[in-house]
């Protein structure tokens, strides 16, 4: 019974790929019939398609490489230009020298002898603490010391009679020396109660006033050189072998954008820092008119040289390949059309915008910008595509269609004259290639 089954389930998936086979074929009769029917329909138009083909196939020829025509490219200028070999930072302004004037010893303040804010020469009074004490115990010391003085000149003639040994003299004359040393150090207590600017600045606002008591180290006011500014900033690793003493400078500051202020580098970290390998620098710049304050925040640069006559190309002219440049130079060829070139590159400094290249290029060549994806070989066939002639050419491009078509309709209603006027209209076609073509903004 199963195999019974199975024959009639195999007898039945024959009989039915049969008759799909059956319907699907083709008839030669009628297949003839329809080839016939479809040449007779398109035997009127046949001028006229054949005529619109030709046009097609030449505005197609332009826009694709392989098709044989020149590639659409924009293109730039090489110019030259003067490039400046710099590194940038940030920083910190602070005083050539600046220091917070504290008493070393206590004392109450007796009086001030600077204005917030205003020079102070060196050796100027800043602060007078109260020195009653310390002027009593110096007029106590120089009594001392009058009386030794006496006694010693005393000893010396009485050993001059015999009557003292030369020990009472010698006992004298050191009595003497005490009495000195203690005048010098009443002395010193004495000066350390006056507090001097200890070099010529400007003093910032006090935190103290007259009558205060401050006690040895307490903070009074600080006094900053702002006739040269200095700022600290961190270069990396890379740049220490250029990198050395008397580099110009220039320094702006956000606080005042449009103000670039010259100086000079001045001194070199003697070591690396490990831990974010810089190296750090310090620049000083004059601040003749005090416009720079200690603190605000600085963008140096540093020069290191200057290159006049640099030839530098738009950054969308380079073609990376693996890990070298590429660029495409556009020259004349000995028939006159147009061939872009590639040569490889050696890019010196980066600009905004701009690579300098070393070697291969001179100010004045053209070169590709755009378009280089359609490029291949070595020398290839290009237009070049002006982007202001592109934004006026859909308009002609139109209008050059329009006359196509009027000529057409001309010649179709002309009968007999039909055949000459279609012989026109590739013409009319060609001169709308240009907007039939890749668009210019494309590469």
């Amino acid at each position: 019974m199963n195999k019974i089954h199975t024959v009639v389930a195999v007898v039945g998936i024959a009989v039915v790929a049969a008759a799909a086979w059956w319907f699907q074929r083709p008839v030669p009769a009628m297949a003839e019939r329809a080839g016939t029917e479809t040449s007779v329909s398109q035997g009127p138009r046949a001028a006229s398609g054949g005529a619109a083909a030709p046009a097609g196939a030449g505005s197609g020829a332009g826009a694709a490489p392989g098709g044989g025509g020149p590639v659409a490219i924009e293109v730039a200028r090489a110019e030259s230009m003067s490039i400046v070999d710099d590194v940038q930072a940030v920083g910190s302004l602070k005083a050539r020298q600046g220091v917070m004037v504290r008493p070393e010893v206590s004392g109450r303040i007796a009086r001030l002898g600077f204005v917030d804010g205003q020079p102070v020469r060196q050796g100027q009074l800043l602060v007078q603490l109260d020195d009653t004490l310390q002027r009593a115990q110096l007029e106590q010391a120089k009594a001392q010391a009058s009386i030794a003085r006496t006694n010693l000149q005393r000893s010396r003639e009485l050993l001059a009679q015999n009557f003292v040994s030369q020990s009472a003299v010698d006992q004298n004359a050191a009595a003497l020396q005490v009495a000195e040393a203690q005048v010098a150090l009443a002395e010193a207590q004495l000066a350390r109660m006056r507090v001097l600017a200890p070099f010529s600045g400007t003093a910032g606002l006090r935190v103290v006033d007259l009558g205060d008591y401050v006690k040895d180290g307490a903070d009074i006011v600080k006094v900053e050189d702002l006739s040269a500014l200095e700022v600290e900033f961190a270069l990396p690793e890379r740049y220490v072998a250029r990198t050395r003493p008397g580099l110009p400078m220039e320094l702006t500051l956000d606080a005042m954008p449009g103000s670039t202020f010259k100086g000079q580098l001045v001194a070199i970290n003697s070591q690396v820092d490990a831990n974010g390998r810089a190296l750090m620098v310090r620049a000083r710049v004059q601040n003749s008119g005090a416009l720079l304050r200690p603190g605000m925040f600085a963008r140096p640069r540093i020069i290191f040289a200057t290159r006049e006559g640099a030839v530098a190309v738009p950054e969308e002219a380079l073609v990376p390949q693996g890990a070298r440049q590429f660029v495409y130079k556009v020259v004349d060829a000995a028939d006159g059309r147009k061939v872009a070139q590639r040569m490889e590159a050696r890019i010196g400094l980066r600009v905004p915008g701009k690579v300098e290249i070393l070697e291969g290029l001179k100010a004045g060549d053209v070169v590709v910008t755009a378009g280089q994806a359609r490029l291949r070989g070595e020398s290839t066939p290009v237009r070049v595509i002006d982007l202001a002639q592109a934004g006026r050419a859909p308009g002609g491009a139109g209008g050059g269609g329009g006359r196509a078509a009027g000529a057409a309709s001309g010649a179709s209603g002309a009968g007999g004259r039909g055949s000459a006027a279609s012989q026109n209209l590739p013409a009319a076609a060609g001169g709308g290639r240009p907007a039939s073509g890749p668009p210019a903004t494309q590469p």
